[in-house]
């Protein structure tokens, strides 16, 4: 006996989304947690900041709705944010692709080596990034005296006279931080990266010879970057918010406010009205616009990395 059409339909519907979840429950209770805290504490703030930007708040008195009266002042008004702004493109312009190569690099030298080796390697790699006395030993290299490391080399090279204040001189400051936050910056990303290429299956390098692939290089391009696409796309993400969230290395090596503001970024200015002035609202403006601007090149990021191996 054949059924009707409209017998046979309610069969074939595909189960809803409630009806998923929970033929998956448990896998969701486990998730739950996670969930939870992420959103409490990531998504939640994200969304109120966006609410107290449109605000006047200082913290103590109810926030007084303003509109775009803080993005209208950040931009056309606010000329350290500017110049705040200038520095962070900068520093993420140099500091975030360099960075990304470096993990990228020194991630598939290391792991050339085997056993031990390659443990103490990426030990040593990594260990800057992680270390608390860094700002310390950079302080000491940089020192404006000729006690300071640098200035005692290179005069001792006769390549400058006298000292140098590296960091109280304007010029100076932005290439400093460049260097120093490179020297930082092998960080989780290259941890991922090292991880990735110890997972990759040998038979897929086989396989590529027999296709025709000839040399390192192209074994590189054809099957490692392709295999690790995960890994590549995980380190950009956060590679790209480390260059944009760079301030720790400016408040310690230039100071609050540094020189002329030359080494000021807009986490400083976030700090500098949020934690000094207690504008809430003016600085919600800033955070929103920093984590548009993060999102937005993590989408271009993203786009070309799928395009690895094509």
């Amino acid at each position: 006996m054949q059924l009707s059409p409209g017998k046979i339909a309610p069969a074939l519907r595909p189960p809803t989304l409630l009806n998923r979840m929970w033929k998956s429950r448990a896998a969701y209770a486990m998730l739950a947690p996670y969930f939870i805290l992420f959103t409490l504490f990531t998504i939640a703030p994200v969304l109120m900041a966006m609410g107290v930007s449109l605000t006047y708040f200082d913290a103590l008195n109810w926030p007084r709705f303003v509109g775009w009266a803080n993005y209208l002042k950040l931009f056309l008004e606010d000329e350290l944010f500017l110049k705040a702004f200038r520095n962070t493109m900068l520093l993420a312009m140099v500091t975030g692709p360099a960075s990304y190569l470096l993990c990228l690099l020194f991630a598939w030298i290391i792991n050339e080596f085997r056993g031990w080796i390659r443990a103490l390697l990426t030990l040593v790699f990594y260990a800057p990034s992680i270390c608390g006395q860094a700002y310390l030993i950079w302080n000491i290299i940089l020192t404006g005296d000729r006690y300071g490391l640098l200035n005692g080399v290179l005069m001792r090279l006769s390549v400058i006279s006298e000292p140098r204040l590296w960091m109280q001189t304007e010029r100076f400051v932005m290439p400093m931080l460049i260097v120093v936050q490179l020297w930082l910056s092998l960080g989780t990303g290259f941890l991922a990266f090292v991880a990735g290429l110890q997972t990759i299956d040998g038979s897929l390098y086989e396989a590529a010879a027999i296709d025709g692939v000839k040399n390192r290089w192209q074994e590189l391009w054809f099957v490692t970057l392709p295999a690790m696409r995960p890994q590549l796309m995980f380190g950009a993400v956060m590679q790209i918010t480390q260059s944009f969230a760079i301030a720790d290395v400016s408040l310690q090596l230039a100071g609050n406010p540094s020189v002329n503001y030359a080494g000021s970024t807009i986490v400083t200015h976030l700090l500098d009205y949020g934690g000094i002035r207690f504008e809430m609202g003016y600085a919600s403006a800033i955070a929103t616009t920093l984590f548009l601007l993060m999102i937005g090149s993590n989408k271009l990021v993203q786009r070309v990395l799928r395009r690895i191996g094509e």
